[in-house]
C-alpha cells in the first residue's frame, strides 16, 4: 500500500466498485484514502476536502455537519492522543460513500491504542471539568455507529443516509 502525505480521491461515479470493493457495483459513490502527519495544522484541510467530498456525492443530506464534527474528534484524538504529535508517525483515513448506505470512515493513527471503555463518562458531574473523554462522547452522538478495533487504534464510523421525503437532495449552499 503507497502512504501518500496528502490526498488520493478515486471517484466512483462512473467506474463499477462495490464493498467489499468487489467489480460490478455502481453505488459507491467516492472513495477516500489518505494519510496526514500527527500535526494539529494538518486536521482542518483534511475535514474541510472531506466535508466537500459528502455533501458533492449527496450520499447522507443533511448529515454533514455531524460527520465533520466526528471526523474532527477523531483526527484530534489520533493526533494528540494516539500518536502523541510524533511528527514521524502518521494518522490514515478511509472513507467511502456508498449510494443508499451512506458513509463509512476509519481513523487509524500509530500508537499504542487505549480501552475505549476505560474512558470516563464526560456528562458524569465528577467528569464535566475534565480535559478528557467528550471527543468519543460526540463521535457516539453524532454517528449511527462507532467502534474501536485493533486496541483502540482504529475508529470505525458510519452514518446512515436520511431519508428525504419526496424531495431531491440538494447540497448546501455557501
Amino acid at each position: 500500500m503507497r502512504r501518500l502525505l496528502w490526498l488520493e480521491y478515486k471517484s466512483r461515479t462512473n467506474s463499477p466498485v462495490s464493498v467489499p470493493s468487489l467489480p460490478g457495483d455502481t453505488r459507491v459513490l467516492f472513495e477516500l484514502e489518505t494519510w496526514i502527519p500527527s500535526e494539529i495544522k494538518a486536521i482542518s484541510p483534511l475535514v474541510d476536502r472531506l466535508t466537500r467530498l459528502i455533501e458533492e456525492s449527496r450520499c447522507v443530506c443533511g448529515e454533514e455537519a455531524c460527520i465533520e464534527l466526528a471526523v474532527t474528534e477523531a483526527l484530534n484524538n489520533a493526533v494528540l492522543h494516539g500518536n502523541r504529535m510524533d511528527r514521524q508517525k502518521l494518522v490514515q483515513i478511509l472513507c467511502r460513500c456508498e449510494l443508499g448506505k451512506g458513509v463509512y470512515i476509519v481513523v487509524t493513527d500509530q500508537g499504542q491504542g487505549f480501552e475505549p471503555d476505560a474512558v470516563p463518562d464526560p456528562t458524569a458531574a465528577e467528569n464535566i471539568d475534565s480535559d478528557h473523554g467528550r471527543g468519543i462522547w460526540l463521535m457516539q452522538r453524532t454517528m449511527d455507529e462507532v467502534s474501536f478495533e485493533r486496541g483502540g487504534t482504529e475508529v470505525h464510523m458510519r452514518k446512515a443516509p436520511t431519508p428525504q421525503p419526496e424531495t431531491k437532495c440538494e447540497p448546501p449552499t455557501k
